[in-house]
């Protein structure tokens, strides 16, 4: 039985938080400098190269990579066989919520979180915002995004027609980034779930933006041929990156699918910015 010590996760939360925020994953960054040869608009090669500068004097004098540094997004899989030793700790949510409070203030990055109404600021960066997901053996993983609020407000949702098939699909993906324009700061990364119902669609399509590497292909070749197809006709928009114009408009296209009700073909968008801003930590 694997033994999880909470104020461990609160620390390695802490450093995620910062790590994510300061550092571009480096095989994001291969992707962007892949894109510079391809990107003939003078603007948009202008803009490639000062994304990848920016990323250097973030991780160099460890600065926010974006001022806006997300909403504190968690997934935590946790093994049946998985002990907690709490050590003053109420659950694990309270110390995934301490470590992220900690490691925003200490980070000095700036805190998003505000009631809906009001307005007012938590201060902290909290309540977070943890999918949890129990899983067999002793298995025990959490990853961490950063999910800045000009990407997420691009999502979107459609309860198509069963009928609407590949295509449907396809043009309501292109049709989505499209009406985003400059909006989710591209290059993107464009996460698509397909199936399941209302609510796990959209959750599917924030989980398709954890791949790794950025830009690996769907197991299943007649997604990974879907994925190809949308990437292709994005990049066709003229959007280019931070909206000015170009061929690089998103850097990659990730679906993910579940089975649905006969009566249902629920399709969800979740757009990620350029510094797609994630981190496993491991244990």
């Amino acid at each position: 039985m694997k033994k999880i010590s909470l104020p461990q996760v609160k620390e390695k939360v802490k450093q995620a938080v910062q790590d994510a925020n300061f550092n571009i994953d480096p095989a994001l960054k291969e992707v962007i400098q892949g894109c510079l040869p391809g990107e003939e608009a003078p603007s948009g090669q202008v803009i490639l190269k000062q994304i990848l500068q920016n990323a250097d004097i973030a991780a160099a004098e460890k600065l926010a990579l974006c001022q806006d540094t997300g909403l504190a997004v968690f997934f935590v899989e946790m093994g049946e066989k998985v002990k907690l030793e709490y050590a003053g700790f109420k659950s694990l949510h309270d110390a995934i919520s301490q470590g992220t409070a900690e490691g925003y203030g200490e980070g000095y990055l700036r805190k998003s979180v505000c009631d809906p109404l009001s307005r007012k600021n938590s201060g902290n960066n909290t309540p977070v915002f943890i999918h949890w997901e129990v899983v067999p053996g002793d298995a025990f993983k959490i990853t961490f995004m950063a999910k800045g609020g000009g990407s997420e407000n691009m999502s979107a949702l459609k309860m198509m027609p069963p009928s609407a098939g590949a295509k449907g699909i396809e043009d309501f993906v292109v049709e989505t980034v499209s009406k985003a324009g400059p909006n989710p700061c591209p290059p993107t990364v464009v996460g698509v779930g397909v199936g399941g119902n209302f609510d796990t669609s959209a959750l599917l399509a924030k989980k398709a933006l954890l791949r790794k590497p950025v830009g690996s292909p769907n197991p299943d070749p007649l997604y990974a041929d879907m994925e190809k197809r949308i990437l292709e006709r994005i990049n066709k928009l003229g959007i280019g990156p931070m909206g000015l114009g170009g061929r690089t408009t998103s850097l990659a296209v990730h679906v993910v699918s579940h089975p649905c009700h006969i009566a249902s073909f629920p399709v969800a968008v979740n757009i990620n910015c350029h510094s797609h801003r994630i981190v496993e930590i491991d244990f």
